[in-house]
Parts: structure tokens; C-alpha cells; sequence
């Protein structure tokens, strides 16, 4: 049985639900297919349960693809402040966490449950748990093939994301659309991910886990002052999530383990006021005593810190204000936010999300080579992308 619809999206995540309400409020008819049985999967994770549904401080500079300016369009067409007030008009409560990161009260499910409410309004039909076999062009339509079903459609949007946390049904199926499609895949990579190390610095991470310390973290011309956090695999939290999308096997990340102080300059002058102070008293007072204690240990001071020459004094210091290390890895999609790379922009309108070479095929999403910051950049790409193509399916 052949099922007739103008659009359908397949990935009912954030950025395909946001094209479904959008096509469904045309009176367009549209059906969103997803092969897992829960809907908004990845919305429910997120934000730690709460959801970071968007960012105050949304801007074009807050995302990473190989034609930065691409992301301007749908930004300017669907913006923060319109998906605040979508939240508003539900009713549901949020906050302001920090850095414009606004987070829902109470649960995350509330932003499903907006979304499927809008998606019945809009008449819009959602089969779950419906895997998609085939997808075939057939006289300026597009044929879409289950074990059950076919669908035909005018429009078929790709919204099912990317890499990243394939425990919950992440996949590569976006990329093989567009392959086939004669569509150029921009190299992918896990992003906003924790880092790994080998050998002494994995030793030194594993006898600091669980110390958490803002940091300001730079690579590749790009740098981040947050959190960052030492764990038994290697450093995770918000500044390391951040660089991560930066960095590259073999590249160095620099470290300022006190962005606020010069070190050297501290220790200096102490030299010259208390010279009795004990230099690990004096670390300690900036850092966290564990790790004041393997600084010192590293660099071979102890004592008094007017024992101390100032080659010993500026070792120490570079190796707070400027620590640089080489990551040997990442944690991989397992655990990664996001999936930098994707669909090349090249190939798709910033205006409509179209393909260029095949009309009436709209990607959208994190499937597309827009990569957002932590803290609520990539819901907004979502529902931006998600909203320009339900303008134009």
C-alpha cells in the first residue's frame, strides 16, 4: 500500500518536529517517521534532564561549518526569542543557568510534550518505531520504503541527525541519503566531548578525578574560560566540552589552570614580601591542594619560596598559566554532544535548506555542517533549520 503525503520527514527529534508543526500548519500533509519507539530521545537527555532549549546570546559566531555565514539565514528567520515564546505559550517555566543558557524548571519532557501538542494541532501524523529501507526518486517525487509501508511525497526532509550517542539510535543514515543523493559529507568528528590522555597526564587526571576548576582552555585560535573537570578517563566539563570541537588528533590544547592571576608575577612578588612562605602554601591558595601538590612535585620546588630561583619560579608558573598537553583521543560519539561535519552546505540553499541538485530534498539539523557551542546553540540551529525548511517543504 502506497501512503500519499506533500512532506515526509524522517527523525522525529528536535529539528524534524519543529518541520512538522511547520509543514502542518501550511495544511500540508505531512507524516514524521522515526525508527525508535520514543520520540525527542535526545531532547529528554539533555541538559541534564532539564533541556538547554536555547541561548540569549544566539549569533552566527556561536557556530562552527565550513561556510560560517550559512547559519545566518535561518538564524534571522526563526530566533531565540521566538522559541522563548513558543516555551512561554505552554506555560513552561525556565531559568537563566549561566552564559544565556536557559533551562527548563522542571523536566525536559515538558519540551516533547510542547512539541507533540503542536504537532496534533498541525494534524501532523508520527509513526515511531518505523524503520525506512529504501528512498527512490520516481518522476519528480520521492518513493520512501519500509517493511509495511511505501510513502510518497513532493518533499522529504532528513532530519535524523548525526553520530553522537548512538545508544540512542544515532546513525549514519542522514550521510547515506545525501551520498546517494550525489550530496558532498564534510569529514565528521565527535564534538563537545571529553578528551583522553595517555601514560603520566592519564595518571595525574585519574589521582585528581572528581576536582573540578574554571579554566581557561585555547586551540586553534579558539579559547574558552569554564569549568573544567578531571576525570579517570582523562578532563571533561564545559571548557573542555567547548575546545573539543577545535581540536585535532596531535593538535596541543593550552591550559590556564588561573586565568585570573600571572602567576609568575604573584609568586615574585611574595618572594620579595614573605619569602618564609612555603611555596605549596602559596599554589594551594590559587588551586586545589591536590593538584598544588603534584604542580609542586612535577616541577621539583618545595620548601621556601625564597629558595627558590626564578627559572624554578617560571616553570612552575608556565605550567599553570600555560599548560600545554596533546590529547591522544576524545570519548567518541558514545559520549559526545554533537557531530561536527555533515551534509556540505555547498550543496543546500541557506534560505530553504533545499538541495541544490535535488529539488524538494531539504536536510536540516545537526545532519547539516553546523555545529553549535555547549549551552543550548544546537536546540536553536534545530529549531531555526527546522522551522525554515517547514516554510518552504
Amino acid at each position: 500500500m502506497i501512503s500519499k503525503y506533500d512532506v515526509v520527514i524522517i527523525g522525529a527529534g528536535a529539528a524534524g518536529l519543529m518541520a512538522a508543526i511547520e509543514v502542518g500548519k501550511r495544511n500540508r500533509s505531512v507524516i514524521l517517521i522515526d525508527h525508535s519507539k520514543k520520540i525527542g530521545e535526545k531532547i529528554r537527555i539533555s541538559g541534564g534532564g532539564r533541556c538547554n532549549f536555547t541561548n540569549l546570546n544566539c549569533m552566527p559566531s556561536k557556530f562552527i561549518s565550513n561556510n560560517p555565514k550559512y547559519p545566518i539565514s535561518a538564524l534571522q528567520q526563526y530566533t531565540q526569542t521566538d522559541f522563548i515564546n513558543l516555551v512561554k505559550k505552554h506555560n513552561i517555566k525556565y531559568h537563566e543557568k549561566k552564559l544565556g543558557q536557559l533551562f527548563c524548571d522542571g523536566s525536559s519532557q515538558q519540551i516533547i510534550d510542547m512539541l507533540l501538542l503542536e504537532s496534533n494541532q498541525a494534524n501532523v501524523v508520527i509513526h515511531a518505531d518505523t524503520v525506512v529501507d529504501d528512498i527512490k526518486r520516481e518522476k519528480e517525487k520521492y518513493l520512501i520504503i519500509n517493511k509495511k509501508n511505501k510513502y510518497i511525497c513532493d518533499s522529504l526532509i532528513i532530519a535524523t541527525g548525526g553520530l553522537s550517542i548512538p545508544k540512542i539510535g544515532a546513525s549514519k543514515f542522514g550521510y547515506d541519503i545525501a551520498r546517494y543523493f550525489n550530496m558532498n559529507i564534510i569529514d565528521t568528528y565527535p564534538a563537545l566531548v571529553p578528551l583522553t590522555f595517555n601514560d603520566r597526564l592519564l595518571m595525574m587526571c585519574k589521582e585528581l578525578s572528581g576536582l573540578s576548576l574554571e579554566s581557561s582552555i585555547s586551540c586553534n585560535r579558539a579559547t574558552f574560560e569554564e569549568g573544567m573537570l578531571f576525570t579517570h578517563r582523562g578532563l571533561s566539563g564545559p571548557s573542555i566540552l567547548q575546545i573539543s570541537s577545535y581540536w585535532k588528533l596531535k593538535d596541543f590544547i593550552t591550559i590556564n589552570l588561573a586565568p585570573k592571576i600571572d602567576i609568575f608575577n604573584y609568586l615574585i612578588s611574595k618572594k620579595k614580601l614573605n619569602p618564609t612562605l612555603s611555596i605549596h602554601s602559596l599554589i594551594s591558595q590559587i588551586l586545589p591542594n591536590r593538584l598544588a601538590s603534584i604542580l609542586c612535585e612535577q616541577n621539583k620546588v618545595s620548601g621556601n619560596i625564597s629558595e627558590l630561583s626564578e627559572k624554578l619560579l617560571k616553570d612552575l608558573s608556565n605550567s599553570i598559566n600555560k599548560w600545554s598537553i596533546a590529547p591522544t583521543g576524545s570519548e567518541g560519539y558514545r559520549t559526545a554532544e554533537v557531530t561536527l561535519g555533515g551534509v556540505d552546505t555547498k550543496d543546500l540553499s541557506s534560505k530553504t535548506m533545499m538541495s541544490l541538485k535535488n529539488p524538494g530534498l531539504f536536510f536540516i539539523g545537526e545532519a547539516v555542517d553546523v555545529t553549535g557551542h555547549l549551552g543550548g546553540y544546537n536546540f536553536q540551529w534545530a529549531w531555526s533549520s527546522g522551522y525554515v525548511a517547514g516554510q518552504h517543504a
